[in-house]
């Protein structure tokens, strides 16, 4: 099983997300840790290669931005809630500054 990883405030504001968004966003990140995809995921290849968005429409839609593919850890970027259809610059920035303090 892979190792979690939060990068900057990640934590905390994964934290912020209503119970069940957040009881179903632990869940996701359980099976990415154990080497599975989870339910609804698109690739962000704006933040970075191999950066990933996992999608949860729970009491809204929230966001987790990671990437799984490098060392032997999963880094979550980014954790917020979505409130347009379109992704914002401001949330796309911060996840690809988070990207490149990890070293990739």
């Amino acid at each position: 099983m892979k190792l979690l990883k939060f990068v900057g405030s990640s934590l905390d504001d994964l934290r912020d997300f209503p119970e069940e968004a957040r009881r179903t966003a632990g869940f996701e990140l359980r099976t990415i840790q154990n080497g599975l995809e989870p339910r609804d995921w698109k690739p962000v290849a704006s933040v970075g290669s191999g950066v990933r968005e996992i999608r949860i429409h729970v009491l809204g839609e929230w966001r987790i931005i990671y990437i799984a593919n490098i060392r032997d850890a999963i880094y979550v970027l980014h954790a917020f809630q979505k409130k347009t259809r379109k992704t914002s610059q401001r949330d796309i920035e911060l996840a690809r500054k988070r990207y490149k303090q990890i070293g990739e």
